[in-house]
Formats: structure tokens, C-alpha cells, sequence
């Protein structure tokens, strides 16, 4: 599988479908490489842990929905992948295996910290790397 793009351009429009259709790609794509389960890819994006549907449709090609949660979770997975291909550049294995191993920081995988706390879950996980990079 090939890597994917870290960001969107900065001066895309969320509203329009097209960009959503191109965010959906880009975050299953991401999911796949971390190797996790359906139920923590729904509970990355808050969904519930049952909506495989609305994840199967992301897959095949349908917007993510015109949320601002689901924007949000979604640019801040984006930032994390980001931050964990700058700090591991020559170990792409690292980076993406990164969200699935424990982590001594947070006493959990960094995974398990976002479906147990949800966003602030996410955004803790997304702080501790722009830390880390020094950003």
C-alpha cells in the first residue's frame, strides 16, 4: 500500500463533496496502515462502535459526512500520522504501528486512550507528538 498525503492543502473546502470523498480515502487508508479494528476505527472518527455501514461506505468511496466532529477527528488523525512520519522518517513500520503499541507516556496504547476519552482523547495523543517534534 502506498503512503498517503499527511494534510489536505490548507485552503480546501471541507463543504464540498469532492474534498470529503478525498478526507474518507485518505483516513480508511491511514486506518488500514495502523492495523485497527473496525470498532477503533469507528470510536477514532465517534462513531459507534457497531457502524460498520457508515465506515464500509467511507471505504468504497462516500464523503465523510459535513460534520465538524468528524472534520475535527479526522484532520487531527491526519496530524498525528504527520507527526509520527517526522519523527520515525526511516522507519515507516514504527510510525504506523505507533498507535497500537503500548506506550509507556500514556500507560495504554495510544489508541485505547482516544476510545476510552474520545476527543480529549485524541487531542492528548495529537499534543504529545506536536510536543515531541518540538512544535
Amino acid at each position: 500500500m502506498e503512503a498517503i498525503s499527511p494534510q489536505l492543502p490548507a485552503l480546501v473546502d471541507l463543504k464540498t463533496r469532492e474534498a470529503r470523498e478525498r478526507l474518507a480515502r485518505m483516513v480508511t487508508q491511514l486506518f488500514e496502515l495502523w492495523r485497527l479494528s473496525v470498532a477503533e476505527q469507528a470510536a477514532l472518527l465517534g462513531l459507534s462502535a457497531d457502524n460498520r455501514s457508515t465506515l464500509a461506505r467511507y471505504r468504497k468511496g462516500d464523503p465523510l459526512a459535513d460534520s465538524r466532529d468528524l472534520l475535527d477527528r479526522a484532520g487531527h488523525l491526519l496530524g498525528i500520522h504527520k507527526s509520527l512520519r517526522i519523527l520515525f522518517p526511516h522507519d515507516r513500520d514504527l510510525a504506523y504501528r505507533w498507535m497500537s503499541t503500548p506506550n509507556r507516556r500514556f500507560g495504554a496504547r495510544p489508541v485505547d486512550v482516544v476510545v476510552q476519552h474520545g476527543f480529549e482523547g485524541l487531542l492528548a495523543v495529537r499534543r504529545y507528538l506536536d510536543f515531541e517534534r518540538g512544535t
